[in-house]
């Protein structure tokens, strides 16, 4: 296992809130404000990923992350946005660094892992795609849970449901090179290059396409 490191290197994310009782059927005005609340945190999260100063992004991220973790308190058995609170608090994790961070990459997992149970799609495998980069950039025990086999694991169940996704593509090479296979780790690279972006992650995903280029041109 390689050594841990949070900080971000490119681009890249409290508690999960228990289930509670039954769940009960969303009013279209209640669907409205949810769906509302989450497009808002999205954009705010890609905003700050990609353009906030390196300063300010850790401080954003932590107050992002306790707004996720309401709107999972609310909607518990809302898959979307359980992915959600696991990528802001993957985000916020690498921005805190160290061994600090670990308590936080372990509830952004735990919010993932519960995500994928509701929807075994996990966006889209958006919770596949941010599970493998923990389990890749995690210590392993006793300090962590990180583990390569289940990162790739994680990666090849993404790219089964989106096999030319740039995000997926792209942190599978980065894996890839480190394990040594750089062979295969060309082959992801190129396809994060050519990859499509996706209508909602538009700035992000065109953020990863660069960072595929610059990681082609090293291997």
């Amino acid at each position: 296992m390689r050594t841990y490191s949070f900080s971000r290197n490119s681009l890249s994310r409290s508690i999960i809130a228990v289930a509670i009782g039954s769940a009960l059927m969303l009013s279209p005005l209640t669907a409205s404000a949810f769906e509302g609340e989450l497009f808002s945190l999205k954009n705010r999260w890609e905003h700050t990923v990609t353009e906030m100063p390196a300063n300010e992004r850790e401080s954003t991220l932590k107050a992002l992350a306790g707004e996720a973790e309401q709107l999972a308190e609310q909607h518990s058995d809302e898959a979307d946005v359980l992915v959600w609170q696991g990528i802001i608090l993957a985000s916020y994790a690498r921005e805190r660094g160290g061994l600090g961070a670990l308590g936080t990459a372990g509830d952004a997992r735990d919010a993932l892992e519960k995500a994928i149970e509701i929807d075994p799609q996990g966006l889209n495998g958006s919770a596949y795609v941010t599970l493998g980069a923990l389990y890749d950039r995690a210590p392993g025990r006793p300090l962590g849970f990180g583990n390569s086999d289940s990162a790739e694991r994680m990666f090849q169940r993404a790219l089964e449901i989106r096999p030319d996704g740039i995000d997926v593509n792209y942190y599978y090479a980065a894996f890839l090179k480190e394990e040594g296979n750089e062979q295969a780790a060309r082959e992801h690279a190129q396809r994060a290059v050519n990859g499509t972006a996706r209508d909602n992650r538009q700035v992000s995903d065109e953020a990863l396409r660069r960072d595929a280029e610059a990681l082609l041109n090293k291997l």
